[in-house]
């Protein structure tokens, strides 16, 4: 019986997955017959993995080449599928909590619009280049590894890449290898986390 209820799970996960897939497909203003064209794929294949029927979905390398025919990052699909169940729940966004932190998202009661920069500089290659747009989503917590936008006291906007938090500092990074840099919580008014990144 164990077994009977971990596959019925593993189906509402693949299925819940899917169906974000769907989501960021119509977002991106695309068929499923276009969207599995640009992965050499039918519409119907497209449709299986939107359905849940197709377990490849779960697979990070299938992940990444589904998206990518999005214009997303397989970040999306995970953030999409997340921000579905909080919002079925009516719970907070996925990640943010911690009492005493400045940055803690709101319950979500509605999809929030998200926002955009484009990058002007390498600074952040190979992560993303000048004339990325970069879309985020105000208010949301970024995961380690994760792009975030800060907003800072003085009014200007950087991008960077997520490494953590204390109490008193943000801990980021300029790009994937570069060194680690601490910045006061004081100086920062918001941090968002970066839903997708689209080369120019």
């Amino acid at each position: 019986m164990a077994g009977f209820r971990g596959d019925e799970r593993a189906a509402d996960e693949a299925r819940e997955l899917g169906e974000a897939l769907g989501r960021l497909r119509r977002a991106a203003g695309l068929s499923q017959a276009e969207a599995g064209a640009r992965t050499g794929m039918t519409g119907q294949g497209w449709g299986l993995y939107e359905s849940g029927r197709r377990p490849g979905l779960f697979r990070p390398d299938v992940q990444r080449r589904l998206t990518a025919a999005l214009g997303a990052e397989p970040e999306s699909l995970a953030l999409e599928a997340g921000a579905e169940v909080s919002r079925a729940t009516g719970g907070a966004s996925p990640g943010v909590e911690a009492a005493g932190r400045k940055f803690i998202s709101a319950p979500v009661a509605a999809p929030a619009p998200s926002a955009q920069i484009v990058l002007t500089d390498d600074a952040l290659h190979p992560w993303a280049s000048a004339g990325t747009v970069v879309e985020y989503d105000p208010g949301r917590f970024p995961r380690r590894g994760q792009g975030c936008v800060l907003e800072h006291v003085d009014g200007t906007v950087s991008v960077w890449l997520f490494d953590g938090a204390d109490a008193d500092r943000l801990h980021l990074r300029r790009g994937p290898d570069a060194p680690l840099d601490s910045i006061p919580r004081d100086g920062i008014r918001g941090l968002s986390a970066v839903l997708v990144r689209r080369e120019t």
